[in-house]
């Protein structure tokens, strides 16, 4: 074989090969999330803070507010996906929210799902109070961000703030 034949063979081996392993990265959307409680009495809140897609099932976990994991069943739904997927929320847990008190994390997710008809829940419970299965749950979209969107139990409201 030519070494001009054999150049265009390898050539073309590396144009075919870059074509179908190097897929471009989804692109991320980044937010601050501010999630502030109501002057309840009691315990502290188990937050549960999930993605939610366009026909109702659980894809991720987002945060956990409250890392007493033998607690975690105290949040029915979102304890069934847990268990079910297996998935690992090590990484994203904190300490149960107290009464009256606000926090903010972050959220980073795939630019597929915003504005797509994705949901943010945030489930909530305390200990011996009723458990919110939501709590809030708002349209992962561009119209809810800077809203203080209300709450129906613990949360008095969340607010998205997007990243510069």
């Amino acid at each position: 074989m030519s070494k001009k034949i054999m150049v265009g063979v390898v050539v073309l081996l590396i144009a075919a090969y870059s074509s179908v392993s190097f897929k471009s990265a989804s692109a991320q959307v980044s937010f601050k999330c501010l999630v502030q409680l109501t002057n309840y009495s009691g315990e502290g809140a188990y937050v549960m803070v999930s993605l939610i897609d366009n026909k109702g099932k659980y894809k991720k976990t987002l945060q956990v507010f409250g890392k007493e994991k033998r607690w975690w069943d105290d949040l029915p739904s979102w304890f069934k996906f847990y268990t079910i997927t297996k998935e690992n929320v090590d990484g994203v847990s904190g300490a149960s929210i107290t009464a009256g008190s606000r926090r903010v994390f972050s959220i980073t997710a795939d630019e597929t799902v915003f504005d797509k008809g994705y949901q943010l829940r945030f489930e909530t419970a305390v200990e011996n109070k009723d458990y919110k299965e939501k709590d809030v749950e708002m349209a992962f979209s561009e119209a809810n961000v800077g809203k203080a969107v209300e709450g129906t139990g613990y949360i008095r409201y969340v607010k998205l703030i997007k990243n510069p």
